[in-house]
């Protein structure tokens, strides 16, 4: 919501500046987004007369003339159709910076002759969209004046984001309403016109859907001129960021946003018969004012005449009824529509508009016959002509609510003590109606009030937000108790285990396109109204949001990519804790030992999984690994780490190269992801641990060397091994691996240490030989033969 201070100002008497009126918004909580004025990036421009003009000796389209902005005559080169001698403009001066397209004016040579600064357009000085030739001001504006002055731009304007439960605000009076009530102003009160009707409404005006259109309420204006509307209601919309059009356009604009009331002007001689709010028929299309045709449905409501629709009922008019330049006579139509239902029609065409905006919110339905009235007498003023009787079908939901207010609950809920008097004046001052016990009547604009706590809300952010005490929330005695779920603490060990060890954390969107949520198999969730086509299926995986980002980053020249992410995978069944991790790129620089650079293979990705899942608490050294790590994985260069057979903790491995080409990503990506949902919870232990006790006597180390078949993974051997002989083997280690000269074909040689801990005494050689028989007993079983 954008407004100058001088329209405010048309509504509240006051003499606070822009800033302390940005001041007062911000602490009763409508925030200010920014406030800019106009006339300081028109400071350079002054305005001048044109002396004389001579053709360009170098161009046909050029002129150079000879211009004076107060200091004497400057030459200046032009190329505008309407440059002649007499002309007076604006003239930006040498080091003035054109608004348009922020080029700093300067000295320089046009086709040979020099120019100093340059006559500018209302396009180049952003003032409308003209810019066929320089902007012509009367013959007696003051030459040598600084534009902006003169042209009373000198007007700051203040925006304002309205949150979607104050659809009061969503006008400038609304807003002048609650600086009053915080003190910085009065209201001024609202002068109503009372028009004469000069005949009957020659249309029929009617309401066959009184769910979707419970009111609407229109008269026939004959005689219009529909030219350009004022200077001053041009200016206001322009500060608005509304593009003028027509007078009569400008006019409904123009109350849409002075009161928050949209309406709509049609062209009479455009409509056939009756006019009448209906429900659509399913299939049936209307071209709206932005051009594109939509295809309604039996749940949306339209306004339509006998030959078929014309509007999409309180989001946009239709190209073919509006209002033009030929318009003498004209429809104004002012309805109250269901917020629940335009909010739905909005959504299924993809459609907004400031129309739609402000009556989903909810409209004040009491407004209907004082907007038509202010309507009517701004046509009258500035187009002319004489208007009918007011039609009125359909009634407008205008029963307020009411409530009993407790005043000592702004304390208890609202944490500041206000004065019951002052509460009152508060609330009256916004519309409320205050009863001596305390009975709240609402006012029909504020639909957002439903409860004493909103009242209590109301008189707390008129006090100011700001002055809200701080009060720590009380602290039982002794340490406090922990906060975070078990959940959240796995998330936080694994977070810092995967920034400490150099990856670096991405946060993306849970949504994908599809396209990139088919690659990992589809989405099972699909928003029926995504923002956008690239936001539609909830993930099902991390891997592709940290894929994409990957591509940003190489595609910008990073030579070595390492992302991790930890948040949530949208399943069929419920959302799941996960953490992934993608490498791509150079795993090191090249150097003067290898000559070049090193690349991530699938053990970078498994290292990083085990890491991570040991900072998570869990024992890694029993974990399995399986294949089937998912389709999108190369096969032969992925696996699962599992905590039994079904278990599954993680997914590590090569990317498939049909899913990174999905993702254009060239080369070898390393992928993984960690199911933290996965990982058991822990048992309970007590509060106390055990004491640590080193063991007296020291470890001894005991190498073998088996051969076994080329397909048996490692892992299974070394698990086999640590777990025959619990009470004495601490940790078995894989050191080497070896196929060829001397190893049979189909088999490898493993070599494995094996660390042995005594406990009371020395082991006797009896005792090793013993051990090494379990140790061989085990492998064996495991189809590995000791290696002689």
């Amino acid at each position: 919501m954008k407004f100058s201070l001088s329209w405010l100002k048309s509504h509240l008497d006051t003499d606070a500046d822009i800033h302390a009126v940005s001041d007062c918004l911000n602490r009763i909580g409508l925030e200010v987004e920014g406030i800019e004025n106009p006339a300081e990036k028109l400071s350079a421009f002054r305005i001048a007369k044109v002396l004389s003009a001579a053709p360009h000796p170098q161009a046909d389209k050029l002129q150079v003339l000879s211009v004076d902005a107060g200091s004497g005559p400057m030459q200046v080169v032009c190329g505008a159709p309407n440059a002649r001698a007499g002309l007076v403009g604006v003239f930006g001066m040498p080091g003035a910076v054109v608004p348009a397209n922020g080029m700093v004016l300067k000295v320089a040579a046009i086709r040979g002759v020099e120019s100093n600064g340059m006559m500018c357009s209302v396009a180049e000085l952003e003032l409308g969209d003209d810019h066929d030739g320089i902007i012509e001001l009367p013959a007696d504006a003051p030459v040598g004046q600084v534009y902006a002055d003169w042209a009373g731009l000198d007007d700051p304007v203040i925006e304002v984001s309205v949150t979607p439960n104050r659809q009061d605000c969503m006008g400038v009076r609304g807003i002048a309403r609650d600086l009053a009530a915080a003190g910085l102003g009065t209201l001024k009160p609202l002068e109503v016109p009372s028009i004469t009707p000069a005949f009957a409404c020659p249309t029929e005006i009617r309401t066959d859907d009184a769910e979707g259109c419970p009111a609407f309420y229109g008269r026939v204006i004959k005689g219009v001129r529909n030219g350009a509307s004022p200077d001053w209601m041009q200016a206001r919309l322009k500060f608005a960021g509304q593009r003028p059009i027509s007078a009569l356009v400008d006019i409904t604009n123009y109350v849409m946003l002075d009161h928050g009331r949209p309406s709509h002007a049609y062209d009479l001689a455009k409509l056939t018969g009756a006019v009448f709010a209906r429900r659509a028929q399913d299939g049936e299309t209307v071209t709206a004012l932005n051009g594109k045709d939509y295809v309604l449905n039996a749940e949306m409501t339209v306004i339509a005449d006998e030959a078929g629709v014309h509007d999409i009922a309180g989001i946009m008019g239709g190209e073919h009824s509006g209002c033009s330049e030929t318009t003498t006579d004209m429809l104004l139509e002012v309805a109250y529509f269901t917020p629940e239902r335009i909010a739905k029609t909005g959504q299924a065409l993809a459609l907004t508009s400031d129309a739609r905006s402000r009556f989903e919110r909810g409209v004040d339905p009491a407004f209907l016959d004082d907007a038509v009235e202010i309507i009517t007498r701004l046509v009258l003023d500035i187009c002319g002509g004489e208007a009918s009787d007011i039609v009125r079908a359909g009634q407008p939901p205008v029963d307020r609510k009411t409530l009993a207010y407790d005043t000592s609950r702004c304390a208890t809920l609202g944490g500041i003590d206000v004065p019951a008097e002052q509460q009152k004046a508060i609330l009256e001052s916004l519309g409320f109606e205050v009863a001596a016990d305390w009975t709240v009547t609402v006012p029909t604009w504020r639909r957002d009030i439903d409860g004493p706590a909103d009242l209590v809300e109301e008189v707390v952010r008129i006090v100011g937000l700001d002055n809200i005490a701080s009060v720590p929330l009380p602290r039982a005695d002794g340490v406090a108790k922990p906060t975070a779920t078990a959940q959240q603490g796995i998330e936080r060990k694994v977070r810092r285990a995967a920034a400490a060890r150099g990856l670096n954390e991405a946060i993306n969107w849970s949504f994908l396109p599809e396209k990139e949520a088919a690659a990992f198999g589809g989405g099972t969730w699909s928003l029926a109204n995504p923002i956008s086509e690239d936001m539609k299926v909830m993930r099902p995986s991390l891997l592709p949001g940290l894929l994409s980002a990957t591509r940003r980053n190489m595609d910008r020249g990073a030579s070595s990519v390492r992302l991790f992410e930890i948040g949530r995978r949208y399943l069929s069944d419920s959302e799941r804790l996960t953490a992934g991790i993608v490498l791509a790129g150079d795993k090191s620089q090249r150097s003067w030992a290898s000559g070049k650079a090193a690349k991530f293979d699938a053990y970078d990705a498994k290292a990083e999984v085990i890491a991570l899942l040991a900072a998570a608490g869990v024992a890694t050294d029993g974990l399995m690994v399986m294949g089937e790590a998912g389709d999108h994985y190369h096969p032969g260069q992925s696996a699962t780490l599992r905590m039994g057979p079904k278990n599954i903790l993680a997914a590590f491995g090569a990317l498939h190269p049909a899913t990174a080409k999905a993702f254009d990503l060239d080369g070898t990506v390393i992928a993984a992801e960690i199911f933290l949902d996965a990982i058991p919870a822990k048992k309970g232990a007590g509060f106390m641990r055990p004491a640590y006790s080193p063991p007296a006597l020291q470890a001894v180390t005991r190498d073998f060397a088996f051969l076994v078949p080329e397909q048996l993974a490692s892992g299974d051997l070394v698990r086999a091994v640590k777990g025959c002989d619990k009470d004495n083997i601490v940790a078995v280690r894989l050191f080497d691996r070896f196929a060829g000269q001397g190893v049979p074909e189909g088999q490898v040689s493993l070599a494995i240490e094996v660390t042995l801990q005594p406990e009371e005494k020395s082991y006797t050689d009896e005792d090793l030989k013993a051990i090494s028989d379990r140790v061989v007993a085990a492998a064996a079983k495991q189809g590995a033969s000791l290696r002689g």
